[in-house]
């Protein structure tokens, strides 16, 4: 029996590796002979770089940037193969970077992530896979892009300042001082959101409030970044606010559509490309996933599933762990997961049952039990 494992991680307990490891010992107690495969997987998200390095033999890198609310603050991202960075840009201006108390998208910006970019373009890389979810800004990129020589100037030829308030003095965007070296990189940016840069369904309407904007904001922000895209379209073709996901990570999205060589993907398709899982499943028997909690939101495109659509293209069946099930769990099984099983033993506490050795144990436990059942099937 063949099986290939690509399991997400269960977020404060298990990597997507650990999570793989723990099936894999519960599948090999039951049945010492089965050919197991381990392969990484992530949604473009928090855990992406972790998985990829780990998954993929790459390495991680650690720089010192601009964080959201202008202080230094150590970022990581990966390299893998020759010349592919994987980077989470909330490494460097992630929400959970900013206190509550201090979040207000008028003052948090996107440099770190320019200079992340720049550290890689100085390593060798130009390939990149770019998570853009967890954004505590609302700058519509123009931070990032001037950390890579940009410049957006006001009206008296001086550099507006970070944050979305800068928005409001920009007249000029200049591309002159530009990185040589990013006509020469490629972007693939795991976006799986479609709202457009402005409007009632734009950056600053939709996300603005949980990044502590209040509705006077809203409606300044939203007028600026229109004013910036129509800025933008005057020197730069591809520029348009209206392609969906450019209202994405505060407008990150549409930074990069219109000043770098992107395209905006699922980022479990990325994923999955990137991994070659297909060429991994096409050939197996049977193929595990999961992920922490499986509930409606997974059917809706999120990692499971993607693997399980991936897993039926070949017709093979598939079974899905969780750290906890909900009962609209089972619109999973209209995607492609044959069945899915939560796997903790007996009553705990949630401190308990996400310690990363109790969870690993339950895993394996699990899946020991349900690939007997699986071998009496085949036998």
């Amino acid at each position: 029996m063949k099986v290939v494992i690509a399991i997400d991680s269960f977020k404060g307990s298990l990597s997507s590796l650990e999570a793989g490891e723990a099936a894999k010992r519960g599948i090999l107690k039951c049945n010492p002979q089965a050919q197991v495969e381990i392969r990484p997987l992530a949604d473009g998200g928090e855990g992406t770089v972790e998985a990829l390095v780990q998954g993929m033999g790459g390495r991680i890198c650690k720089v010192t940037v601009t964080g959201p609310l202008g202080n230094p603050v150590e970022a990581e991202y990966g390299i893998v193969g020759e010349n592919t960075a994987v980077i989470e840009m909330s490494a460097a201006a992630g929400i959970t970077l900013v206190p509550d108390r201090m979040r207000n998208p008028l003052y948090t910006t996107t440099y770190g992530v320019g200079e992340m970019i720049k550290d890689a373009i100085e390593k060798g890389c130009r390939r990149f896979l770019v998570g853009i979810g967890g954004s505590a800004t609302n700058d519509g990129g123009i931070g990032m892009l001037q950390a890579l020589g940009y410049e957006f100037l006001d009206r008296e030829g001086k550099e507006v300042p970070l944050g979305a308030r800068g928005l409001e003095h920009l007249a000029a965007i200049k591309g002159e001082k530009v990185v040589p070296q990013l006509k020469d990189c490629e972007f693939r940016v795991a976006c799986d959101v479609v709202n457009p840069l402005c409007g009632p369904q734009g950056s600053s309407a939709i996300y603005g409030p949980q990044k502590g904007a209040d509705a006077q904001m809203i409606q300044k922000m939203d007028k600026w970044l229109g004013a910036y895209a129509k800025l933008a379209a005057a020197t730069f073709s591809k520029a348009d606010p209206e392609t969906p996901g450019t209202g994405a990570a505060g407008g990150l999205g549409f930074a990069f559509l219109t000043f770098t060589s992107s395209v905006l993907e699922s980022g479990i398709q990325i994923i999955l490309e990137e991994t070659r899982l297909e060429d991994y499943v096409k050939d197996a028997d049977v193929v595990v996933t999961g992920e922490g909690r499986l509930d409606g939101q997974t059917a809706m495109g999120k990692a499971p599933v993607g693997v399980a659509a991936l897993a039926k293209k070949y017709g093979k069946t598939v079974v899905a762990f969780a750290g906890s099930v909900t009962r609209d769990a089972v619109k999973c099984n209209e995607k492609g997961i044959d069945a899915f099983f939560p796997v903790i033993r007996g009553i705990s506490t949630l401190e308990e049952a996400m310690d990363p050795k109790i969870a690993g144990q339950n895993l394996a436990d699990t899946a020991e039990q349900v690939f007997r059942l699986i071998n009496l099937k085949t036998m």
